[in-house]
C-alpha cells in the first residue's frame, strides 16, 4: 500500500509518501518521501529534466522570458550547484548524462554542444558543426562516444575521453535526408553483466573503496579511466522523421536498414532477445530481429490502440511496454508472451473521473511504475505478482497494485526515476519537484519511544508517566534519539534537542554534519572525522574523544546505562564510562580484525546494561551481510558468536551434526528444531535489555539464498514457509556462550522493531494500523504509532512486582541452559494459573514436553495431560509438541510444527478439526493422497450437516461414495434424486433407481432406467414378467448378454419351447443345459456341435450317449478323443475297427498316455504296415531301441524331430549316462547309414564321439562346417582329418583353404604331413607358375617341419630329409643362376651347364626350364647355332617334351629362321598352347602365402 498526503509547512508545500510495498506477509520499514522544490535562479518554464543513472544529480533545462535558455544541475534535495550552469541566448533542445561519470551534455538551438564535468568542474565545447538545433544527444553505454543529431538531418558521432572532452574532428559525420528523432545503442554485453557493472558503479558512488579500485578511478585522479572495454556497445540505430531507420556500425559506416510506416516516435532495444522495437507516430508497433551485422528482419507488426498525439512509450519490465497516450489508462504490451492489458485510474479512490495520465517512468529496482496526471497527482503501480504457478496463470493487470495517489501541483508533463537511490522528479513546466525517500526514524530508551510519522512530525510516548506528545519540528527529520528526559532530532546539518515531560520544549540547537547522535544526561554525543564530540544542548564542545588513524573513524555509537560503546571503521571497539563528569575508557580497546581473521566491517555495536558484554554486527570482506553476531566479553577479553545461518552459537552444546536424530534426547531434539526454525538468516538489528545484562534480542531476515528456495505460493497452505523477519531472544553468559531462548515471526501489523524493555517488545506499527487496537490482543498499545508485545515468558506478569519478574527471568534462563532443578526452584512461589498456562505455551516454542507436563499439572488441565500422553506414540518430536499446542489453543504453532515435521496426515486431521476445509483438501491433494477420498467424504458429511446439500454432492462424488450417500441423502426428495441420477449418468445409480421403480410397480419407468443403465438381464426379466417374450428375445439377440439369454432360455424351457430354449442356452454359452435338452428330446444332430463347443466333461457325457447307439459310435470316438479320454477312445476305435480315428488319436498321444495303450497302438500300426506311426509311438513309449531297429529294418527316415525325441536329456535320472551315449551313437549310426550326415554329426557330438562326428561331417562335404567343427573340437586327430580333407579340395586357387590346412596340421602336430603339403606347394609353384623363388621358400618350410617331426620310422624320415635337402640345393643353384644372369650372363650359363650334369636334376628342377633359360640367352645374343644345339639336346634328353611350354615360340621361330631350318610338326599347336598358357599364367599368378617365408 502506498499512501500520500500533503500539508502546509511554513508556507511551503510538502508532499509526503508513506510507502509500504512489501512482499506478501513481509514487513518492511516504513519510508517517507520528502519533497524538494528546485531553486530556479532565473524565472521561466522548465522544458526538460534528466537524472544521472548513479549520482544524485538532476539536470534541468529552462527557458528565460527573454528567449534564452540555461541548464542547471541540482542535488537530491533541490540544492542548486551554482557553478554547474550552462547558459546561452537560445534554448536548450536536448540533454543526456554520461552513463557512469557526472558529466552532462546539452544541445542548443543554435547547433552548439556544451559538456559540463561536475567532478572536474569544467565546461567543454564541441566543434560547432551543427548549423541547426541539436535535437538529439546520446552517450554510448560505456561513455566513449556521443551521438548528436540536428533538425536538418546531420548526424555526428564524437569520440570522448574519460573527462568527457570530445576529440577535435568527429569520428564520423553523415547527412541524413530527414530530421533525426531517436537513437538507441545496441548493447554488446549480457544484461546480467551490465547489471553487475551498474551495481559496481553505484557501489563506487556510495564510497565503496573496492568498487572504486575496480573502476580504476577516484575523485581527483585525472589520469585514471574506467576499466570497460572501449569496443563494447559502439553500434546504434538512428531513426528519422520520415520513418527511415539507419544502422551506424563500430567503424562509423551508416546504412539504411528499413523504413517504418510513418515518423518514428520511439526506438527501444530488447537486449535479452536482440530485438529492435519501433513505435511510429501513428501508434504502429513493429519488432525486428537484429543480426550481428545490423541487418533487421521484421517479425511482428501490430497497430496499438489509443489517442494519437503526444504519447510516451517506455520499458516497464523485461519485454513489457507501457504506453501513455493522455488517457485515463496505461496500455501494457507484453512482447514476450504476446499479451496486452490496461492499467486504469477509473474507479480508484483518490483519482477524479476523467483524470488523464500524461507521462510515465519505471523503476526496475523498486518494481514501481509511476505516472503523472493532468491534475497534478502521482499514480504508483507496484508490480507484485503471485509466486509460483499462481503467478504464471495470473492475469497481467492483476499483477500491478495501484497505490494511493500522491499530490503535487499543476499539470505533470514529465516524471522520472533516477540515481542509484531512485529519487523521483516531477516537472509541471512551472516548477520541478524532487522526492527523496527515507526510512522513517524511531528510537526507544528509558521507557520513552519516539516514532517519526511524517517528514517533520514526531510521535513521543512516555510509558512511565503515560504521556503522549506529537512534536512538529522545523526540519525534515533524518534521525532521532530519546532518553528519559530529552529527545534529539537531526537532519544531517542541524541537531535540535527537546526536553520532555508533561510539556515539551526546545532546549538547544546547533549545526553539525554528524549522522550519528546520542544523548546521555545533559550531554549530546556527535561524530566527526576521527573524533567524537561531547557537546551541551546548545552545541558547546565539552570534551573531545579522539581516535588514532589506526583506530579509524567512529561509525557506530550506543549508550546503555552509563556505558557507551563505539565501533570504528577499522574494526576497533572502545567502551567508555559516562558516570563521571567526562567520558573515560572503561577497558582497553579491542581490535576484532586481529582476533577474528574473517571479520569484515562493523555495522553496529551495542553494549549491555552493566558494560560487561558488547555485541557486534558486521559485513563480510566482500560487503555481504555477515550471518554471525559476535559478542565480546569485556572482563575476560574473549569473543563468542552466534551464527544465524545455522541457528546456534559456537559454545552451545549442539549435537545435531554429531548424532543421528533418533539417538538424540527430546531436549537435544528440541534445541535442534528451534535452531532449524531460525537458521538461514542474518541479523539486521540487536538490542540489550536495559535491566537484565544477559538478555539480548535480534531482528533477523532470511538470507538471499534462503529466499530463492522458498516454496511456491500454490504449496503455502501445506508446506511451512519461513517468515521473512523474526525476532530472536538470546542469553549470553560466560559459561554457556550465546544461547537461543525464543523466537517468533514479526506480525504483519508491525513495521519495524524498536527494542525491548522486560516484559515488552516494542514495534513501530504499520501506517494503516496506527490507532487503538483490540484491548484483548496480546499486543498492547500505548501510543498511536508504537505497539508493544508482552514477552512470551511474562504473559500474566505484566503488572507483577520485580521479584516475580526476576523469578520468571531466572526460570527462563535455567530452562534455556537445561538446568531444570534451578528452573523450578525459581518459580516455586508463583501460584498464578495464567502464569503456568503461559509457561506451558512457552514449552511449545522450546519443545520441552517434560516441563509442559508439570505446567499442565499445575493448571489442572486434565484433557491436555491425557492428549500429551497419547501423543508420546508419535515418533516426531514436533508432532508431539503440535498436540500440546492444540490443547493450549496455539493453532498457528500447531500448524507450523506439523508442516515442519511433514506429518501431513496429522496436518490434514488438524485442518479438518479446525474447520479449515480448503487447506485440508489442498494438503490431501498435494501430500496426503492416501487420505484424499476420506477428506472429501468428511467434508461432504460436514456440508450435509450444515444443510448444504448441493455442496455435499460433488464431495461425495470425489470420495467415490456417492452411489450410496447421495440416494440416502436425497431419499426423501424423489424428484431431486431422479434429476441427480439423470444428470450423473452413472449406470450403478440408474440401475438402483430402476430397481426402486420396479419395486413401486412403475414398470415403464423401470424399463427406461434399466435400458439407460444397459442392464439387459433386468430388461429381459421385466419383459418376460410382462409376457413380452418377443421383445426380450430381440434384446437378447441384439446384445448377446449371456445372463439375459440364460434367463430367456429358462423361460422358453418352462413353456416347452425347446428349440428357442436351446438357441438361447447356446447364446448364453450354457452348453450343458442345451446338451441336456438335446438328449432329453433326441435332437442328435445338434448334440454333436454343442458338445464340441462345450467343456470336456460335456463332450465325454455326450460320447457316452452316442456310444449306446451302434450307428453313432464314430461320433463317440471323436468326442472321447476331444474330451481327453484317450483310453476309451482307443478302446472303442479298436472294437469298432476305426483305423482313421486311430491315426488321429495317435497324433495326440504323449508320454502321459498309458504305456499299455501306447504299446497296443504301436503293435496295431506295425501289423498294418504303418511303420512311421509305429516308430513315433514306440518313441513316446520310450522303446527307443525297438524304434531304431524298426527304422533300420523298414528304412524309416530318422528326421531331426524323431532324433530329438529319442535323445534322452543329460540331467535325466531315469537313464544312466552310458545307456544314453549308446543310444545316441546308435541314432547317429542309423542317420549315417541313411545319409543324414549333419544329423549324425550332431548326435555323435552329443555322445562325445567327436572323431565319428568329424567323419560324418567329412562325408557331408560341408567345408565351412568342417573348418568350424575342427576349430571348436581342439583334437589333434580332428585337425589332421580336416587338413587332409581340405587338401582334397582345390586349395591352389583359395589362399584361405591353404592357410587352414597349414593351421590345422600345425595344431594337430602333424609336421610330416605339413612338410608334405609344403612340398606339394613347391611343386605347384614350379609346375604351374615356374616360380622357383617361392618353391625354394616352400621347400625350406618343408625341411624345417620334417626335421622337427617325430615319425615312427626314423630311417624313412632321414631318407626324406636327405632327399629334400638335395632338392633344395638343386633349386637353390637354379635360382642363383637366374639371379646372376643380369650381372654375368656367361657365369649364369656355366652354372646351368653344371646343373644339367646333375644326375637327379628332374626331381627338383625341370630340365626344360634350364634349357629354356639357355636358349633364350643364346637367341638374345644371336648365337643361334648354340641355341639350336641346346634345343636339340633338350629334345634328345626329354623326347616327349613340348618345346613351346619352356621356350617362347617367337624365339623358336627366330632361331629357325636365322639358321634357315623349317619348323617341325606340332610347332603351331605348341605356339597355341604356349599363348594359352601365358594368358592363363597372367590371370592365375598371385601371392599364395602372405607373410610366409617362401612367399
Amino acid at each position: 500500500m502506498a499512501m500520500f498526503f500533503s500539508h502546509e509547512d511554513d508556507g511551503d508545500s510538502v508532499l509526503e509518501a508513506l510507502l509500504y510495498i512489501p512482499k506478501e506477509g513481509v514487513p518492511i520499514k516504513m519510508a517517507v518521501y520528502f519533497d524538494h522544490k528546485v531553486e530556479k535562479p532565473i524565472p521561466g518554464p522548465s522544458v526538460d529534466i534528466e537524472w544521472h543513472s548513479s549520482y544524485p544529480l538532476l539536470a534541468v533545462a529552462s527557458r528565460s522570458d527573454g528567449g534564452g535558455g540555461c541548464v542547471h544541475v541540482y542535488r537530491d534535495e533541490g540544492e542548486l550547484l551554482e557553478h554547474a550552469t550552462m547558459q546561452r541566448a537560445c534554448p536548450s533542445m536536448s540533454l543526456d548524462w554520461h552513463p557512469v561519470r557526472p558529466i552532462v551534455a546539452a544541445g542548443w538551438e543554435n547547433g552548439e554542444i556544451l559538456i559540463w564535468n561536475e567532478q572536474e568542474r569544467e565546461l567543454y565545447w564541441a566543434e560547432h558543426l551543427h548549423k541547426s538545433e541539436v535535437v538529439l544527444l546520446k552517450w554510448s553505454p560505456n561513455g566513449t562516444r556521443l551521438v548528436s543529431g540536428d533538425k536538418n538531418g546531420l548526424m555526428i558521432a564524437w569520440k570522448a575521453d574519460h573527462r568527457g572532452r570530445l576529440q577535435p574532428g568527429p569520428f564520423c559525420k553523415h547527412e541524413l535526408p530527414q530530421m533525426i528523432t531517436q537513437c538507441v545503442f545496441r548493447p554488446s554485453i549480457n544484461p546480467d553483466a551490465a547489471a553487475d557493472t551498474a551495481a559496481l558503479a553505484r557501489a563506487a558512488v556510495s564510497g565503496d573503496e573496492s568498487a572504486l579500485d575496480m573502476f580504476s578511478w577516484k575523485k581527483g585522479n585525472n589520469k585514471a579511466s574506467i576499466k570497460i572495454n572501449a569496443n563494447d556497445a559502439q553500434t546504434c540505430f538512428i531513426s528519422g522523421s520520415e520513418g527511415n531507420v539507419f544502422y551506424l556500425d563500430e567503424k562509423g559506416a551508416c546504412k539504411a536498414v528499413f523504413n517504418a510506416d510513418g515518423a518514428v516516435k520511439k526506438l527501444l532495444y530488447n537486449e535479452y532477445k536482440d530485438i529492435l522495437v519501433v513505435v511510429t507516430e501513428t501508434l504502429m508497433l513493429s519488432q525486428f530481429s537484429v543480426s550481428s551485422d545490423g541487418h533487421c528482419q521484421e517479425i511482428m507488426k501490430v497497430k496499438l490502440s489509443g489517442k494519437l498525439g503526444d504519447f510516451q512509450v517506455i520499458w516497464a519490465g523485461r519485454g513489457l511496454l507501457a504506453v501513455a497516450t493522455g488517457e485515463t489508462l496505461i496500455r501494457m504490451w507484453d512482447l514476450e508472451r504476446d499479451d496486452n492489458y490496461v492499467l486504469s485510474l477509473d474507479g480508484h479512490q483518490g483519482f477524479e473521473t476523467g483524470e488523464c495520465i500524461n507521462c510515465l517512468s519505471y523503476s526496475s529496482a523498486k518494481g514501481v511504475l509511476a505516472g503523472g496526471t493532468n491534475n497534478g497527482k502521482i499514480a504508483l503501480w507496484k508490480y507484485a505478482p503471485a509466486s509460483g504457478a499462481a503467478g504464471r496463470k495470473q492475469e497481467g493487470e492483476t499483477k500491478w497494485k495501484l497505490q494511493s495517489p500522491g499530490l503535487s501541483e499543476g499539470n505533470i508533463l514529465q516524471i522520472k526515476w533516477g540515481s542509484s537511490k531512485n529519487y523521483l522528479a516531477v516537472n509541471n513546466i512551472a516548477s520541478v519537484i524532487i522526492f527523496t525517500e527515507q526510512v522513517m526514524s524511531s528510537h526507544l530508551k528509558d521507557e520513552v519511544a519516539c516514532v517519526q510519522v511524517s517528514p517533520s512530525v514526531l510521535s513521543i510516548d512516555m510509558y512511565s508517566s503515560g504521556i503522549h506528545h506529537d512534536l512538529k519540528t522545523d526540519i525534515h527529520i533524518k534521525g532521532v534519539y530519546a532518553s528519559k528526559e530529552h529527545v534529539a532530532i537531526w537532519n544531517g546539518r542541524k541537531v535540535v534537542t527537546y526536553e520532555i515531560g508533561p510539556s515539551i520544549r526546545a532546549v538547544g540547537t546547533f549545526t553539525t554534519e554528524s549522522t550519528i547522535v546520542a544523548v546521555y544526561d545533559q550531554n549530546v554525543y556527535t561524530t566527526e572525522p576521527g573524533k567524537i564530540q561531547v557537546r551541551t544542548f546548545q552545541g558547546t564542545v565539552k570534551q573531545l574523544i579522539s581516535f588514532s588513524e589506526i583506530e579509524g573513524e567512529p561509525i557506530s555509537l550506543d549508550i546503555n546505562g552509563y556505558f557507551m560503546v563505539v565501533g570504528t571503521s577499522t574494526g576497533y571497539i572502545k567502551v567508555f564510562d559516562l558516570s563521571r563528569r567526562e567520558a573515560k575508557l572503561h577497558t582497553n580497546p579491542k581490535c576484532l580484525l586481529e582476533s577474528l581473521p574473517k571479520f569484515g566491517t562493523i555495522v553496529s555495536a551495542k553494549i549491555n546494561c552493566n558494560g560487561t558484554k558488547v555485541s557486534v554486527l558486521s559485513t563480510a570482506p566482500s560487503g555481504v551481510p555477515e550471518p554471525t553476531m559476535y559478542v565480546w566479553d569485556v572482563d575476560m577479553d574473549t569473543t563468542t558468536n552466534f551464527d544465524f545461518a545455522v541457528g546456534h552459537g559456537e559454545q552451545e552444546d549442539f549435537s545435531q551434526s554429531d548424532e543421528k536424530e533418533e539417538d538424540q534426547t527430546d531436549v537435544e531434539r528440541g534445541r535442534s528444531e528451534a535452531a532449524r526454525d531460525i537458521a538461514g538468516r542474518y541479523p539486521v538489528s540487536h538490542y540489550w535489555d536495559p535491566q537484565e545484562p544477559k538478555l539480548m534480542v535480534c531482528e533477523a531476515k532470511l538470507l538471499p539464498t534462503t529466499e530463492q528456495t522458498t516454496p511456491k505460493k500454490s504449496l503455502m497452505s501445506s508446506v511451512y514457509v519461513q517468515p521473512e523477519v523474526v525476532i530472536v531472544s538470546l542469553f549470553s553468559t560466560l559459561e554457556h556462550g550465546v544461547m537461543l531462548q525464543d523466537s517468533f515471526a514479526v506480525s504483519e501489523n508491525h513495521n519495524a522493531f524498536m527494542g525491548l524493555e522486560v516484559p515488552y517488545f516494542y514495534f513501530v506499527k504499520k501506517l494503516g494500523e496506527i490507532g487503538p487496537d483490540d484491548p484483548h490482543s496480546p499486543l498492547s498499545n500505548l501510543g498511536n504509532a508504537v505497539a508493544r508485545q508482552v514477552m512470551r515468558d511474562f504473559v500474566g506478569l505484566e503488572d507483577g512486582d520485580k521479584s516475580a519478574r526476576d523469578a520468571m527471568m531466572n526460570f527462563s534462563y535455567y530452562l534455556t541452559i537445561g538446568n531444570m532443578d534451578e528452573a523450578f526452584k525459581a518459580i516455586k512461589l508463583i501460584k498464578s494459573e495464567s502464569v503456568w498456562e503461559n509457561m506451558a505455551k512457552m514449552c511449545v516454542k522450546t519443545r520441552r514436553l517434560d516441563v509442559a507436563k508439570v505446567c499442565l499439572g499445575n493448571m489442572g488441565h486434565a484433557r491436555g495431560a491425557k492428549s500429551l500422553r497419547e501423543a508420546e506414540k508419535e515418533p516426531e518430536l514436533d508432532a508431539r509438541v503440535a498436540m500440546l499446542a492444540v490443547q493450549l489453543g496455539l493453532l498457528d504453532d500447531a500448524e507450523r510444527l506439523l508442516k515442519t515435521c511433514k506429518r501431513y496426515d496429522l496436518l490434514n486431521d488438524f485442518y479438518q478439526s479446525s474447520g479449515q476445509w480448503s487447506k485440508a483438501m489442498e494438503c490431501a491433494e498435494l501430500h496426503d493422497r492416501i487420505h484424499l477420498r476420506t477428506t472429501y467424504y468428511n467434508y461432504a458429511k460436514h456440508l450435509e450437516a450444515k444443510g448444504d446439500i448441493n455442496g455435499a454432492i460433488p464431495n461425495y462424488e470425489k470420495s467415490d461414495t456417492h452411489r450410496f450417500e447421495v440416494p440416502r441423502m436425497l431419499f426423501d426428495e424423489p424428484q431431486a434424486l431422479e434429476a441427480y441420477i439423470m444428470k450423473t449418468k452413472d449406470k450403478a445409480l440408474r440401475k438402483w433407481w430402476a430397481q426402486f421403480m420396479e419395486s413401486t410397480g412403475e414398470m415403464e419407468t423401470a424399463l427406461q432406467f434399466y435400458e439407460a443403465a444397459q442392464d439387459y438381464l433386468s430388461l429381459c426379466r421385466v419383459y418376460c414378467y410382462c409376457g413380452n417374450m418377443d421383445k426380450a428375445a430381440e434384446i437378447c439377440n441384439e446384445t448377446g448378454d449371456r445372463a439375459a439369454c440364460y434367463h430367456l432360455a429358462r423361460q422358453y424351457e418352462n413353456q416347452d419351447n425347446v428349440k428357442d430354449a436351446i438357441h438361447f442356452f447356446t447364446r448364453a454359452q450354457a452348453y450343458s443345459q442345451a446338451i441336456r435338452l438335446c438328449k432329453e428330446n433326441g435332437m442328435e444332430d445338434q448334440l454333436m456341435n454343442l458338445a464340441l463347443m462345450s467343456t470336456k466333461e460335456d463332450m465325454i457325457e455326450a460320447a457316452r450317449y452316442y456310444e449306446n447307439n451302434p450307428h453313432t459310435q464314430d461320433k463317440a470316438v471323436m468326442l472321447y478323443h476331444k474330451g481327453g479320454h484317450f483310453s476309451k477312445a482307443l478302446d472303442l476305435a479298436f472294437r469298432t475297427e476305426q483305423f482313421g480315428a486311430l491315426q488321429l488319436i495317435a497324433d495326440d498321444l504323449d508320454e502321459r498316455t498309458d504305456p499299455t495303450l501306447l504299446n497296443k497302438c504301436a503293435d496295431f500300426f506295425m501289423e498294418h504296415g504303418q511303420y512311421d506311426k509305429a516308430v513315433e509311438l514306440l518313441i513316446v513309449a520310450k522303446r527307443y531301441l525297438e524304434a531304431l531297429d524298426l527304422c533300420v529294418q523298414h528304412n524309416v527316415t530318422i528326421t531331426e524331430k524323431l532324433a530329438e525325441k529319442m535323445t534322452i536329456p543329460k540331467d535325466s535320472d531315469k537313464v544312466n549316462s552310458e545307456t544314453r551315449i549308446k543310444l545316441l551313437e546308435k541314432v547317429a549310426d542309423c542317420a549315417f547309414t541313411q545319409g543324414s550326415y549333419h544329423l549324425a554329426t550332431k548326435k555323435y557330438t552329443q555322445a562325445g564321439n567327436k572323431v565319428k562326428a568329424m567323419r560324418a561331417l567329412l562325408k557331408s562335404g560341408d567345408t565351412e562346417k568342417i573348418v568350424f567343427f575342427a576349430g571348436v573340437s581342439r583334437q589333434k586327430e580332428i585337425y589332421v582329418m580336416a587338413a587332409n580333407y581340405l587338401q582334397s579340395l582345390d586349395w591352389r586357387k583359395d589362399p584361405e583353404i591353404m592357410k587352414s590346412i597349414i593351421g590345422f596340421y600345425t595344431k594337430g602336430r602333424a609336421l610330416d604331413s605339413l612338410a608334405g603339403f609344403y612340398d606339394a606347394c613347391a611343386q605347384v609353384e614350379i609346375d604351374e607358375y615356374q616360380n622357383y623363388d617361392k618353391a625354394l621358400g616352400a621347400l625350406s618350410e618343408a625341411y624345417k617341419c620334417l626335421t622337427k617331426a617325430k615319425m615312427k620310422n626314423v630311417s624313412q624320415q632321414e631318407e626324406r630329409i636327405a632327399s629334400l635337402k638335395h632338392r633344395i640345393g638343386l633349386v637353390k643353384k637354379f635360382v642363383q643362376a637366374r639371379r646372376f644372369y643380369d650381372e654375368d650372363p656367361e657365369e649364369s650359363m656355366k652354372q646351368c651347364q653344371l646343373l644339367l650334369e646333375e644326375t637327379d636334376l628332374d626331381s627338383a628342377v625341370r630340365i626344360g626350364d634350364v634349357y629354356g633359360l639357355m636358349i633364350e640367352h643364346y637367341a638374345r645374343t644371336e648365337n643361334y647355332k648354340q641355341a639350336y644345339h641346346c634345343m636339340e639336346e633338350m629334345r634328345k634328353r626329354v623326347p616327349a617334351m613340348n618345346m613351346a611350354y619352356y621356350v617362347n615360340m617367337r624365339t623358336v621361330e627366330a632361331i629357325h629362321k636365322a639358321l634357315d631350318i623349317p619348323l617341325g610338326r606340332g610347332m603351331a599347336g605348341d605356339m597355341k598352347d604356349r599363348i594359352s598358357d601365358e594368358e592363363d599364367g597372367d590371370v592365375v599368378e598371385e601371392e599364395i602365402y602372405n607373410g610366409d617365408d617362401y612367399c
